[in-house]
């Protein structure tokens, strides 16, 4: 009978072996995934992969890869997560063991979800403070250190604003607006931004160009080198020649100033002409002729018109009648024109020329023409003159 009970607890204890313990990792199906970590403090293998305080999986190795530690977990398949989940480095309890926690993102929604074969980046990962950083923090303050550094900064900054406190409050509306007002404009200042980004990559294409260009200045930058005593001579000698200028005008400002007081009345007198004197200077070119008549002369002859009224009885009426006043003839009368001034023109004394003597010219004698019985025509031209142009033409006769 004892044989029998102790062959029942050999094979109990030898089944135990599939049966998992309280707290351990779960048994069954599982997808790996591996995380970075910057430090993975004393993380060993079979540590627990924990999902909100619950143990969902274990971890199954640590490695060194460059200058970040990769971990290895296996995590039940019963456990969903997104693909962009984080992961932490946790303490059980102050002294107790390090463990693997999983979690969804704060703050951002969740995408996809985490399957086998992922990789959770070091941008994702953080590890809990030790409890020797947290002593040795707690040693520094209790020891003084950071106290007494904090405290001469609240001393030195208490005499530093001591009775400039309201330049101190102003100082932090304007920061406040000013970078309120910086807000408001991050629009236009990230379109600066792009096109200064546009501008530069244009520069980068046409670096060639450029660079030809800076060539190309290279002589005239050496030629402006060599002649680099002759432009400052020149700009010397322009200081010097300003300085003069500055004399002379200074000398002569009150003969100026006579001088335009002096060509005052003439510029009056120019004003007050008016229209007059260039009409003037224009009918002086043509003298005694109107300034139209040139236009009426084709080659050595005149074009001319005339009109004539020959009525006997107004002839008769303005010869017996009593001589009409002046500008009294039917006739509107037009304006009288300007009186141009007397110019006193010099009559320069020519020299009398010597004039050669021609010899006569044997002249040929030429037949009489023969009579042509050719009869010719009557011409006879319309005259027509008004009572006040006969009367005039009439009065200029007897006058003369």
């Amino acid at each position: 009978m004892r044989k029998l009970l102790l062959l029942v607890l050999v094979l109990e204890l030898a089944g135990c072996d599939g049966v998992p313990l309280p707290g351990g990792a779960p048994h069954g199906p599982a997808y790996r995934v591996t995380i970075e970590f910057g430090d993975v403090l004393d993380l060993v293998p079979r540590s627990a992969v924990k999902v909100n305080d619950v143990t969902v999986g274990e971890v199954e190795s640590v490695w060194l890869s460059g200058w970040t530690a990769r971990v290895r977990v296996r995590v039940a398949d019963s456990v969903r997560l997104p693909d962009n989940a984080t992961a932490a480095i946790r303490q059980s309890s102050l002294l107790g063991e390090k463990f693997v926690a999983l979690a969804a993102p704060a703050g951002e929604p969740a995408q996809g979800r985490l399957s086998d074969g992922d990789l959770i980046p070091l941008a994702r990962t953080r590890r809990g403070a030790e409890v020797e950083e947290v002593l040795a923090a707690l040693g520094l303050v209790l020891n003084g250190g950071g106290l007494a550094q904090l405290r001469t900064i609240n001393r030195e900054l208490a005499t530093a604003l001591g009775g400039r406190e309201a330049d101190a409050t102003g100082a932090l509306r304007q920061l406040d607006a000013f970078v309120a007002g910086l807000d408001a404009q991050k629009t236009d200042i990230v379109r600066a931004i792009e096109a200064l980004d546009r501008l530069t990559a244009r520069l980068a294409r046409q670096r060639q160009t450029i660079g030809a260009a800076l060539d190309a200045f290279a002589p005239a930058l050496r030629v402006l080198a060599d002649q680099r005593g002759q432009l400052t001579s020149a700009l010397t000698a322009l200081g010097r020649l300003s300085t003069v200028g500055t004399r002379v005008v200074t000398a002569s400002r009150d003969d100026t100033v006579a001088s335009v007081a002096a060509l005052r009345p003439i510029l009056d007198q120019l004003v007050r002409a008016g229209d007059a004197l260039p009409r003037g200077l224009d009918f002086l070119l043509s003298y005694p002729f109107p300034p139209a008549s040139p236009s009426a002369i084709v080659g050595n002859q005149v074009n001319l018109s005339a009109s004539l009224d020959l009525d006997a009885t107004r002839i008769l009426g303005n010869l017996l009648a009593a001589p009409p006043a002046e500008g009294d003839d039917g006739n509107p009368t037009g304006p009288e024109p300007p009186t141009l001034p007397t110019l006193p023109l010099p009559t320069p004394a020519l020299p009398p020329l010597p004039l050669p003597t021609l010899p006569p010219l044997p002249l040929p004698t030429l037949s009489p023409l023969p009579t042509l019985p050719i009869p010719l025509p009557t011409i006879t031209l319309p005259v027509v003159l008004s009572d006040g142009s006969l009367n005039r033409l009439l009065r200029e006769g007897l006058r003369a």
